[in-house]
C-alpha cells in the first residue's frame, strides 16, 4: 500500500463518515474482521500480516495520517457469515472505526455488505473474492483492493480452454466456489464443462464427489480434466489416489497462497508452474525468494523488472504440463 493510497482511503473515510466525530478525532480507527481462526486461517493470517506491513510502510513507520493515529481493531469472524455480519456492526457502532476491512470468506462478505451500507461507513473487502460482492450486492460503501472470481477465471480459461477438451468442475458450496465456477464457464468458449460438483466447505472425505466427476467424464473423448477451485479445510487433490489416470483424468486448479500449496507437491507441473525462484538479476542461490507466482513471464498476469514481480495470480494449468 502506497502512502498516497492510504491517504485516499483516509480521505473517502473522511467522505463517507457521518457527523463531525472523525474529523474531530485524534485517530483513526480501523476495524480489521478476518478469520483469525477457523478453515480459513490461513489466508487470514497472510491478510493480517500483509495489512500491518502496509500501514508501517505507508506511514514511515510512525502509524500516523494527517497527524492522525491509526488504530487498528482486529476482530475474528472464524469463517462464519452471522458472526462476521454482528462484528462488523459492532465494529461501527460500538468501536467507533472509520472503516472496515475484511474479510476473509465470500459468504461472510455478503453478509457484511449491508451493515456497511446501514451504518454509512467504508468496508473495504480483501481478501474475499466472489463477484457478487462488487457485482449484484454492491453498494456505494464496498470498495475491494484484491482481484475477484472472473479474474481468476480468466487465466485459468486461457490454460484450458481449447477444442475437445471436457471439464468437470469440483467447488465448495457457496459464494466462493458458485461464483468461481459461473465465471469460469464464462469465459470458456472452446472446452466444454460436462458436469458440476459442490461440496460443503468443511469436507474431508471426497470419494462420493470423486465418483460423480469420474463418471461424467471417463467416456469422453479427447483430453478430459477436473478443474478444482477450493480454500480452507480439506484436501481436494486426494481424489488423486483413486487412480485418475487410468481414465486419462487430470487435475488442475488455480494458484493460492503458499501454505495451501503445499498439497500440490504431489503434481509436479502444477508445483512447478507455480513457484516462481525470483531473485535479483544480479542475486542468486539464498537470496532467491520463493514467490507464489507462476513460471515464465507470459503465463502470469504480471511481468520481471528489476528483480520484482508487479501483478500476477497463477491459471494452474495442471500437471500435463510436464508431458507436452
Amino acid at each position: 500500500m502506497h502512502r498516497r493510497t492510504l491517504i485516499a482511503l483516509v480521505a473517502l473515510a473522511t467522505t463517507f463518515a457521518s457527523g463531525a466525530a472523525f474529523s474531530q478525532s485524534g485517530e483513526i480507527r480501523i476495524g480489521h474482521i478476518y478469520s483469525k481462526t477457523g478453515p480459513l486461517e490461513a489466508y487470514g493470517k497472510q491478510t493480517a500480516t500483509g495489512f500491518m506491513m502496509g500501514l508501517d510502510y505507508a506511514t514511515g513507520g510512525t502509524m500516523m495520517v494527517a497527524g492522525k493515529k491509526l488504530v487498528v481493531i482486529e476482530k475474528d469472524d472464524q469463517g462464519k457469515p452471522d458472526l462476521g455480519k454482528s462484528l462488523l456492526a459492532a465494529a461501527y457502532s460500538d468501536d467507533k472505526v472509520d472503516l472496515a476491512v475484511g474479510p476473509t470468506s465470500s459468504g461472510v462478505a455478503l453478509a457484511m455488505l449491508p451493515v456497511a451500507e446501514e451504518y454509512k461507513k467504508i468496508l473495504l473487502v480483501e481478501p474475499a473474492v466472489a463477484d457478487s460482492i462488487t457485482g449484484d450486492k454492491w453498494n456505494k460503501y464496498i470498495f475491494r483492493t484484491g482481484r475477484n472470481s472472473s479474474q481468476d477465471a480468466i487465466s485459468n480459461a486461457v490454460a484450458l480452454d481449447k477444442p475437445g477438451v471436457s471439464i468437470a468442475t469440483l467447488a465448495q458450496d457457496y459464494a466462493f466456489g458458485r461464483d468461481g465456477v459461473t465465471a469460469f464457464k464464462e469465459a470458456l468458449h472452446k472446452a466444454k464443462v460436462v458436469h458440476e460438483e459442490y461440496l460443503p466447505a468443511n469436507t474431508t472425505d471426497f470419494t462420493a464427489g470423486a465418483q460423480r466427476l469420474i463418471d461424467s467424464l471417463k467416456d469422453k473423448p479427447g483430453r478430459k480434466v477436473i478443474w478444482i477451485i477450493w480454500a480452507g479445510a480439506g484436501n481436494p487433490f486426494k481424489i488423486a489416489d483413486l487412480d485418475l489416470k487410468r481414465y486419462g483424468i487430470e487435475i488442475a486448479t488455480g494458484g493460492n497462497i503458499l501454505p495451501a500449496m503445499a498439497s500440490y507437491k504431489n503434481f509436479p507441473g502444477m508445483a512447478r508452474r507455480h513457484l516462481l525462484l525470483l531473485c535479483h538479476p544480479e542475486e542468486s542461490g539464498e537470496r532467491c525468494v520463493g514467490l507464489h507466482a507462476l513460471q515464465g513471464v507470459q503465463d502470469a498476469a504480471g511481468f520481471l523488472h528489476g528483480g520484482r514481480l508487479f501483478g500476477g495470480h497463477g491459471t494452474g494449468d495442471g500437471p500435463q504440463e510436464d508431458q507436452r
